[in-house]
């Protein structure tokens, strides 16, 4: 079972907010419920391009990159360039990034996979070593890499990405593309209410990480991230002057300024001063990979995923699930709808936990995952009368024939971007690099290396130069060969298990794209996981929405849940369905973030 984080760690975490419990669900929110109307606001329709990202300025930024011409791929490089700016709390380019990109060209979906690698200066003994040698946090459990400071960095892979999509896919200059962030970075922007409340916990938390020992230094983090000794307030002017010198590099000379040229050197002497094994030949070996995406077809909608190092194909297994049951006879309403999805979940997560690893050093059983075989040997394990305690093992493989910022761009040519881009835990692992000249580079490391696993059997153990298991995952639905909609659902764990919510509440229940995002969720919480955590013995915990009514909750937990209802851990989604017969995009953007879909 993953770390269970008291206190600020909760906080740090890629779901939103965290977890609260209420009393009771309000009464006033049945439509959340029932999905009828279900929507907190109408979509957004518009022709020749659509944006929906997490930040209004963001969404701008990318709505004017398309009206200048810009291709889809340019507009969802600007606007993840502002938000690394805008919303630091969630992703920067010192993370890495998803995407599953439509072509209209060629009627074909391309899939990216830009995620970092770990350093290659140590054996996994060296490296184990070295981890023992740190101190614990209070919110780290024994035997697992520290979820902050050195040992969790990975190479940053969000700059090649970008690139790599422009070459294919781009028409206008990187240098134009990045124009708009580094002109805000320069002058400022005002900060909004939820990213705001983000960053002070953030920014709290790692001063309270660095008293126990934790973090090598925040000195960095404090002069980029809190201005005059704390983080901005909501409607407060934001500036981050080194960053904008830092995208001035990169839109100058290229991806190699970051991984070969003067970023790449003043990184490499930054992890020497700290005492860390990352150098130049670990940023100059870096490459993105573009893989072909992988899918089922549910109920007749065609559901695309990434494959492994991510964890997309836990909603697709999730889904090969659920299709044995009638969900739309039993209804949201009833107590069986939500046991099944559950328990639905704690099978495909259990998958996750043993075979979900980076293939170029581990033998995933693909095709075997995404059978539909397998999902009828997962469903004959499902109790509809009883809550599963324990996960592992999990159903026996078959010889069978076989964590966050997510944003979404659409353009006049057919072109869509599903685009996902994180730096892991919140603001990510708390260090921030020097910039060689007395200075920093304006960004913050990922801590996505927490996600390995220190058994050297278990397939995402830590080695040098692999990718560890990933939870940042972007989605893509088509029919009929024809792109039906981009979407995502940000939030560590949330997301698989979201965006199966998010297919059943528009083919099984016939909602909008608008309303699939609205109406109320789950999150379970306390399946294994992929890091050599302890294994799920007591169910876990299932987070519910007021939306549910406590009738509900009352009946799930009679058959064994811990249920609890939350303000949270919910994720952060954003669509643009494309109606197959008009080409017209329909925008959706949720009430849970400060975002915005726009289009013209």
């Amino acid at each position: 079972m993953r770390k269970t984080l008291p206190l600020i760690a909760l906080l740090l975490a890629a779901s939103p907010l965290s977890a609260q419990t209420e009393p009771a669900p309000p009464k006033d929110q049945g439509d959340r419920y029932s999905g009828a109307p279900g929507a907190s606001r109408s979509a957004v329709i518009a022709q020749n391009g659509m944006v929906a990202t997490s930040h209004p300025l963001a969404t701008q930024i990318a709505l004017d990159v398309l009206k200048e011409g810009g291709s889809a791929v340019d507009a969802a490089i600007a606007g993840n360039a502002a938000l690394g700016l805008l919303e630091p709390t969630g992703n920067g380019i010192g993370g890495d990034l998803f995407a599953i990109i439509w072509d209209p060209k060629t009627g074909k979906l391309h899939g990216l996979n830009a995620s970092g690698r770990a350093p290659i200066g140590m054996t996994p003994k060296q490296f184990q070593k070295w981890v023992d040698s740190k101190p614990l946090s209070k919110r780290d459990e024994p035997g697992t890499i520290p979820d902050w400071g050195a040992a969790s960095v990975t190479i940053p892979g969000a700059v090649d990405g970008w690139f790599e999509m422009h070459a294919k896919f781009g028409n206008l200059t990187m240098a134009r593309i990045l124009a708009p962030t580094i002109d805000y970075a320069e002058k400022g922007a005002p900060t909004p209410e939820l990213i705001a409340r983000y960053w002070k916990t953030n920014t709290e938390g790692f001063e309270a990480l660095k008293q126990e020992g934790v973090i090598e230094e925040i000195e960095n983090m404090r002069r980029v991230f809190m201005p005059g000794g704390k983080a901005p307030a909501e409607g407060e002017v934001y500036k981050n002057t080194d960053l904008a010198r830092t995208l001035s590099v990169i839109a100058a000379q290229g991806r190699d300024a970051f991984y070969k040229g003067e970023l790449a050197a003043a990184m490499d002497g930054y992890f020497k001063r700290i005492g860390a094994p990352h150098r130049t030949a670990d940023f100059a070996a870096h490459k993105s990979e573009w893989v072909d995406p992988v899918s089922t077809n549910y109920r007749g909608v065609d559901v695309w995923e990434l494959p492994p190092n991510g964890q997309g194909i836990a909603a697709l297994q999730m889904l090969n699930i659920l299709e044995g049951y009638d969900l739309k006879a039993m209804g949201r309403g009833s107590a069986d709808f939500w046991h099944v999805f559950v328990e639905a979940k704690k099978q495909a997560f259990a998958d996750r936990a043993l075979y979900y690893a980076d293939p170029a050093f581990a033998k995933i059983p693909l095709e075997t995952l995404l059978s539909k075989n397998r999902a009828t040997l997962h469903r004959r394990a499902i109790d509809m009368a009883r809550a599963a305690q324990s996960d592992m093992p999990p159903t026996p493989l078959d010889k069978v024939a076989t964590d966050t910022i997510y944003m979404t761009v659409a353009d006049k040519d057919g072109m869509m971007v599903s685009l996902i881009q994180s730096n892991y835990r919140g603001m990510g692992s708390g260090l921030i690099p020097d910039d060689g000249k007395g200075g920093t580079l304006g960004f913050m490391f990922q801590d996505r290396g927490a996600q390995f696993s220190l058994d050297p059997k278990h397939a995402n153990s830590w080695q040098p130069g692999k990718r560890p298991f990933h939870t940042i995952i972007p989605a893509f639905l088509t029919k009929n060969g024809k792109p039906l909609m981009a979407f995502g659902l940000m939030g560590g764990a949330m997301q698989p298990q979201g965006h199966a919510q998010i297919v059943v509440n528009m083919v099984d229940f016939g909602m909008t794209a608008q309303a699939a995002g609205d109406v109320a969720r789950f999150h379970h919480d306390g399946s294994t996981d992929p890091e050599g955590g302890k294994p799920m013995t007591t169910g876990g915990v299932l987070e519910i929405e007021s939306g549910v009514p406590a009738s509900v909750a009352e009946e799930l937990r009679r058959r064994g849940h811990v249920v609890k209802y939350a303000v949270g851990p919910f994720g952060g989604y954003q669509a643009i369905w494309r109606d197959p017969e008009t080409g017209v995009y329909w925008g959706a953007s949720e009430f849970r973030k400060d975002g915005q879909a726009a289009g013209y």
